[in-house]
């Protein structure tokens, strides 16, 4: 390269005098007129940028602005003017503009859940609500009718239990106006023999334990026939001793279940089971005034096969106990059952205080003092 060859000239990089390119006005220095002129554009917000893109009235309608803005502020501004407004993300979002407030009415995918049903539907929906809450649970009731079912049975059972005994045998021979045995017996033969009868059919022995004894005169104390119906008698005996122990069971399960389950349940069973325990007595003592022969008889027929239970009053068992020894203990099982069910029946009726409303009258009654009571206690605290 010689010294005539003309030396390249550098590209000229002062924009101070380049008035007309808006890109470089970032490398101009700003004048305290430049920078007011340049942060009121962005303080005037999205209303000032939008001006500032409407054509003037020099302009036609339909002619598009071909301007840029002067500075980076403004390009911003335009670009946020431009934007659509973000829709609210909940229906009751609230948008102030001003002095005035606009209340956004979006509806919300659940908003049909809010819409209330019609007045009929809404009664109609309470009754039922109503219907369920008083209607009680059926396990209970059950084991509430189960009880009352159980308990005349079993209160009979015992009855005839105490009758079966060698007591009752001893108060019955021992009792004045018994009457007495036209055929030998004395009081003590009675007993003896008596005791032997009474005792199978408690007892887990056979017919040879009646059917081996003898009189004094050494033949057989029980002839066959009499043999055969004191087993049918034993066999009657065991199954309702048997039937009585099973449904004493069943009411004690009965009872410890309602008084977990249900309040005043037992209460409510065993006073049910009263009154039919009462009924039933009263029923079957009318029965046996009106005829105690036919009561008698239609009694056997039940358990006992025809011609089986018939003898003659010179055999053993009717001299052992005559008929006046089964009205007596009929009399007996009756009186003995009458009197259980009535102290049950007094012992569970209804009062205020057994159903309750006695503790709520009074839970009543202190609620409706509380109030006037309230505020100074309060005050004091």
């Amino acid at each position: 390269m010689s010294e005539k060859t003309p030396k390249p000239q550098e590209p000229d990089t002062d924009v101070h005098d380049d008035t007309e390119e808006p890109a470089f006005d970032w490398m101009k220095p700003q004048s305290s007129s430049g920078s007011s002129a340049a942060a009121s554009p962005a303080s005037a917000g999205p209303a000032a940028a939008a001006s500032s893109t409407v054509p003037d009235s020099g302009q036609a309608p339909g002619q598009a602005v071909t301007g840029q803005p002067e500075s980076r502020a403004d390009r911003k501004a335009a670009e946020a003017a431009d934007a659509d407004p973000e829709p609210p993300l909940f229906a009751d979002t609230v948008a102030a503009t001003g002095e005035q407030t606009r209340h956004y009415s979006e509806s919300l995918p659940t908003s049909a859940l809010q819409v209330r049903p019609p007045e009929d539907e809404v009664a109609r929906r309470n009754a039922e609500r109503e219907q369920a809450a008083k209607v009680k649970p059926l396990g209970p009731r059950i084991f509430q009718v189960l009880l009352a079912v159980f308990y005349p049975i079993i209160l009979l059972v015992l009855a005839v239990r105490a009758v079966t005994s060698p007591l009752f045998l001893w108060v019955e021979y021992n009792r004045p106006g018994f009457p007495g045995d036209g055929y030998g017996f004395s009081t003590d033969d009675r007993m003896t023999y008596g005791s032997y009868a009474v005792d199978y059919l408690s007892n887990w022995a056979g017919p040879r334990y009646l059917g081996g004894l003898v009189n004094q005169d050494g033949g057989k104390l029980f002839k066959d026939s009499e043999v055969a119906h004191m087993a049918d008698v034993k066999l009657v005996i065991l199954s309702s001793f048997g039937a009585g122990l099973l449904l004493i069971i069943l009411s004690i399960i009965a009872i410890l279940y309602l008084r977990k389950r249900s309040q005043g349940g037992v209460r409510r069973g065993l006073f049910a089971g009263s009154i039919v325990t009462l009924a039933i007595i009263i029923g079957l003592a009318v029965l046996a005034t009106l005829s105690w022969q036919t009561f008698f008889t239609e009694f056997h027929r039940i358990f006992f096969a025809s011609g089986t239970w018939t003898f003659a009053l010179e055999d053993t068992l009717i001299r052992l106990f005559p008929g006046q020894f089964w009205v007596d203990a009929g009399i007996v099982i009756a009186a003995l059952a009458f009197l259980a069910a009535t102290l049950t029946f007094i012992l569970t009726w209804p009062t205020r205080k057994r159903r309750g409303l006695g503790a709520k009258q009074e839970g009543k009654e202190e609620n409706d003092e509380a109030p006037e009571e309230g505020p100074e206690v309060a005050g004091v605290r």
